[in-house]
């Protein structure tokens, strides 16, 4: 018997949710802390809205991984295709204009849903404080590979 490693919910019971979103590149690599990965990734950040109808909130873009918060605005595709569709476009746009070889991201990705305003204000201080961490920074302030698309209220 087969079991999915990391299965999801099909829904959600709170209203609106907004979710923590962290997805790692293949096998680790450090591609992403850069300003033409940084503007690729904004740039589909910025239409996902449009497109698939979610909104993108704070973000942090470290060497191997990223972190960020979103929110369905529009119930017109799920989590996981909201996922799909962001990894397939950044990968594309990556190979086509940085030459960076593919696979660019590993095929699963980690959500947790934020369940409260405190849960909300401890995820974002771990999202800011996460270059400080790993010694890439020593203020959030420094790390220019962060920022917002949108503010997203908890709930």
């Amino acid at each position: 018997m087969k079991t999915n490693h990391l299965s999801r919910l099909n829904e959600v019971w709170i209203p609106n949710p907004i979710y923590f979103l962290t997805t790692c590149t293949f096998a680790r690599q450090p591609r992403l802390h850069n300003d033409d990965f940084l503007a690729i990734a904004l740039e589909v950040w910025t239409n996902c809205e449009r497109l698939y109808g979610w909104k993108v909130g704070q973000f942090v873009v470290m060497p191997d991984h990223v972190h960020f918060f979103a929110a369905d605005s529009a119930r017109q595709t799920t989590l996981s295709e909201f996922m799909g569709r962001w990894k397939e476009w950044t990968a594309k746009y990556c190979n086509r204009r940085l030459a960076y070889s593919t696979p660019l991201w590993q095929s699963e990705f980690f959500d947790h849903v934020i369940r409260s305003k405190e849960k909300y204000s401890e995820t974002l201080q771990y999202l800011a404080e996460n270059p400080i961490r790993a010694g890439l920074a020593n203020r959030t302030e420094d790390w220019k590979y962060r920022g917002v698309i949108h503010e997203l209220e908890c709930e």
